[in-house]
């Protein structure tokens, strides 16, 4: 009998993860390594919600909390979800867990059986797949194009969903492309999802204030209100508010699956740390224009990139409406010899030989589903940026 289950042969390590840890690893050997590879905000937390954390440790509010979440924090979210959303939640259709992760893998683990299927347009998140294999159920990926900018399309959704579909995963502003979806391109994508009531939909929302330009963004259930009674909508503080390390994600939808979202967190980790939960209710109620002014920084670095990056021969970047992700094509570079003499036959091969020749640490395409393509996290000094793209061009011209 083999002492580890048989679930961990359906999964495979975090690539994003990864490629930070060898980053992490070549630093500690004295290399000069810029890593692009975290999504992850480089501004701090702002001073009033660090302050909101400290006021809670000095009240002592260090406890246990419910499973759920505390009610300050869960009408905060109901509030967040009417101002911003135009979404009418109570409290009780609310959760909070350790991280928008927990959120997504609690909803899973609640809802699939073997043989259910779950719906994901490629690249998508390296975790989404690895979480409906680990909760029984089988991911079916619809790829997506650069010509459409990496958008799915109305007539591939249509074709990929089946009677074992259970969920549609939908991620807008899209980690790794940073491709945003408009309200008319949402719309599409409802009016196939109205004709299958069968399917429910997961809409990860967690770029939704890192937008640019004159981008609007719409999440799902408030383009098409007919899938309010089968939408789950997750957000977090962790993106926008600088608060990954606090681990605070959320989601709102149907009392029935926030139940047994709720059963499956009470036997797994509980409530969430207290003190965090009460920075994320100064978050969300608390003052928002430190917002506008991340934004502008951010759009300034995604401008830098991406015309850096289509400098660079054999590059091809196009320009993603949010997030702080880009999602450039190294399909220029397949077949050509790096400087060390090894031929570039994948995506994987050119951040490999990106990392060993100038030290840039990025992700491959193809763990996000769709290359040859790799991302870069933005989410870094403009100096730092400017410098590993010089060394990105440098790279491929060096190549032949």
């Amino acid at each position: 009998m083999a002492f580890l289950a048989d679930a961990l042969s359906r999964v495979k390590p975090s690539a994003t993860i990864a490629v930070s840890q060898k980053a992490r690893e070549l630093k500690a050997k004295g290399r000069d390594v810029i890593g692009l590879g975290a999504g992850e905000p480089d501004f701090d937390t702002p001073d009033n919600i660090k302050k909101a954390a400290i006021d809670a440790i000095n009240r002592g509010e260090t406890k246990y909390t419910p499973v759920s979440g505390i009610p300050e924090l869960r009408e905060a979210i109901a509030r967040k979800f009417k101002r911003e959303n135009n979404l009418d939640y109570t409290a009780a259709q609310t959760i909070v867990g350790t991280g928008g992760k927990q959120i997504l893998f609690n909803a899973f683990m609640a809802t699939l059986n073997p043989g259910d299927e779950v719906v994901i347009p490629a690249p998508y998140w390296v975790s989404y797949p690895e979480m409906v294999a680990l909760c029984g159920g089988t991911p079916v990926f619809v790829s997506t194009s650069q010509e459409n900018n990496f958008k799915l399309k109305a007539e591939d959704l249509e074709k990929a969903i089946t009677p074992k579909t259970k969920w549609f995963v939908f991620n807008s502003p899209s980690n790794p492309s940073g491709a945003a979806y408009s309200h008319d391109e949402l719309k599409a994508l409802t009016d196939v999802l109205m004709k299958h009531p069968h399917v429910w939909v997961l809409t990860d929302d967690m770029y939704e204030h890192l937008t640019y330009g004159d981008f609007k963004f719409a999440t799902p259930v408030e383009v098409e209100p007919g899938l309010y009674d089968r939408t789950l909508t997750m957000n977090g503080v962790s993106k926008a508010y600088a608060m990954t390390g606090w681990r605070i994600g959320y989601a709102a939808g149907p009392l029935q699956l926030i139940k047994a979202m709720d059963m499956i967190q009470g036997q797994q980790t509980s409530g969430a740390t207290s003190i965090a939960q009460w920075a994320a209710v100064e978050a969300l109620d608390g003052p928002q224009d430190f917002i506008p002014r991340n934004k502008e920084i951010f759009q300034a670095r995604r401008d830098l990139v991406v015309s850096m990056l289509n400098q660079a021969k054999g590059i091809s970047c196009p320009t993603p409406e949010g997030a702080f992700y880009v999602y450039p094509s190294c399909a220029g570079l397949i077949g050509k010899t790096a400087p060390s003499g090894k031929v570039i036959e994948t995506d994987e091969d050119f951040v490999s030989e990106l990392l060993e020749a100038e030290g840039v640490a990025v992700v491959h395409g193809s763990a996000f589903g769709l290359g040859p393509n790799f991302r870069i996290s933005y989410a870094t000094s403009e100096a730092l940026l400017e410098e590993a793209c010089r060394r990105i061009q440098r790279f491929c011209a060096a190549c032949r």
